[in-house]
């Protein structure tokens, strides 16, 4: 069994909440997001993050806003909404539950 198809499905599975992580701290431009994953070892590109953000945009969990840039046209800053925190704040629950399980699992 190859292990490195195990590996994307684990990060796969952890985008969202980390992207949500990162919104939740500050509104961001794409490129800003990437390379917060990136400093944090988690590898993205853009193709894989613009679906992700349309997703949860129209779960209403996100919005963005248009800014005006001084190195091209204007970019979009995304940033949590009162949903998105709500939801945030589940993941981060269900986060706790799974890391706890895995603790335990380990300690046996």
């Amino acid at each position: 069994m190859n292990t490195d198809n195990v590996k994307s499905q684990m990060r796969k599975g952890i985008l969202e909440y980390c992207t949500l992580l990162i919104l939740q701290k500050r509104r961001a431009y794409v490129s800003d997001i990437i390379q917060s994953l990136k400093a944090s070892k988690l590898i993205v590109v853009e193709g894989t993050l613009y679906p992700l953000l349309t997703r949860l945009k129209n779960a209403g969990l996100l919005t963005y806003v248009w800014e005006e840039s001084t190195q091209g046209p204007p970019r979009k800053y995304y940033e949590l909404t009162d949903e998105g925190e709500l939801f945030l704040s589940e993941l981060d629950t269900a986060w706790d539950e799974l890391n706890q399980v895995i603790t335990h699992i380990k300690e046996q």
